[in-house]
């Protein structure tokens, strides 16, 4: 079943994990939206900037940092995602909290990991 996925600090860089996600996601039929610093196009996803009025968004994968996180809390909340995706290095306590309160599964893992071991 397609899981509607937000990459959430999405390059067009193609040595970084989120790009690696981004193709990995579409790969295996997954729908991709994705907001980066700079607009462009990764294997067909289109990388937007600023906040996107998103619907029906199953899954938000986070590739920033805690404190980069922060500027999106609210955007995050307020799409409904049944999940959110902390991938290596997004780790965010203070967000948990948030995203539990809100009734968002937190789940702190890899998105090419769970991609690649059918787990996702």
């Amino acid at each position: 079943m397609s899981k509607k996925t937000l990459v959430l600090g999405a390059s067009l860089k193609p040595d970084r994990y989120s790009n690696f996600a981004i193709k990995k996601l579409t790969n295996h039929k997954h729908e991709v939206k994705a907001i980066g610093l700079r607009e462009g196009d990764v294997a067909g996803v289109v990388i937007e900037k600023g906040l996107q009025d998103f619907s029906d968004i199953n899954t938000v994968t986070l590739y920033l940092n805690p404190k980069r996180q922060q500027e999106y809390y609210d955007y995050i909340i307020d799409l409904k995602p049944e999940r959110v995706i902390f991938n290596p290095g997004t780790e965010n306590p203070e967000l948990y909290a948030l995203l539990k309160a809100a009734g968002i599964e937190v789940e702190i893992a890899c998105t090419l990991v769970l991609l690649s071991t059918d787990q996702y």
